[in-house]
């Protein structure tokens, strides 16, 4: 049922001739994600970081589909750098400058496709979309349904690859390292479209094919 309510969103987008983009949001702070490695028997590998846990880099990232065309990933970052006030997270003007950029960059309408995280759900949030309902539409995802969202995929691509195990010498070197990463998934086209597969949706419903038998 949880794919199905997806499905009916993406069919819907399909109709209008509209990117489906998938949106979601991650983190990551100065200790990197402990990833696999190799080390001499007996010698547990150590990796020396910074002890202080306040720094902190939010990604928002908006992976965007459309049949015939490329597909695109676009993203936001928010750096809380530990100041007392600062948001430490996405914030909805966060959100909106990014819909807004995937807007300018992408020909013809958008339908997001995203979870219940309270900045969707903001006051904010809602005047854009319903100020902008000539080409920005929304699809819900299910609760506790991560594994649809193609976007997970590249954040666990990214967290047990490039930042596993990364001792970043600051916040700056970790930003430029998240930067750079989704830079190089930018140009993979194939990779963006696996994330996709991988949650088993499609595109476009796959067509029934008859054909004619011939009497004899």
């Amino acid at each position: 049922m949880a794919a199905g309510r997806v499905a009916a969103g993406k069919r819907t987008a399909a109709a209008r001739g509209a990117w489906i983009c998938f949106l979601d949001e991650t983190g990551q702070s100065l200790r990197p994600p402990k990833g696999r490695t190799w080390a001499h028997r007996g010698r547990t590998p150590i990796v020396a970081v910074s002890a202080r846990r306040s720094p902190r880099v939010a990604i928002i990232g908006l992976l965007c589909l459309r049949p015939g065309h490329r597909p695109r990933l676009l993203y936001r970052l928010r750096v809380h750098r530990g100041r007392r006030g600062e948001p430490k997270g996405v914030t909805p003007s966060d959100l909106t400058g990014l819909l807004r950029a995937a807007h300018h960059q992408l020909p013809g309408k958008i339908t997001v496709v995203w979870d219940n995280l309270p900045a969707h759900h903001a006051a904010l949030t809602r005047t854009f979309v319903e100020h902008h309902a000539d080409w920005l539409d929304v699809a819900w995802l299910p609760a506790y349904a991560p594994e649809l969202n193609p976007v997970e995929s590249l954040w666990a691509y990214l967290k047990t690859g490039t930042l596993a195990n990364l001792a970043a010498h600051g916040l700056d070197h970790l930003i430029h390292v998240i930067r750079t990463a989704i830079k190089r998934l930018q140009y993979r086209p194939d990779l963006l479209a696996g994330f996709l597969t991988g949650t088993g949706l499609q595109l476009e419903p796959p067509q029934l094919v008859t054909s004619r038998v011939q009497r004899q």
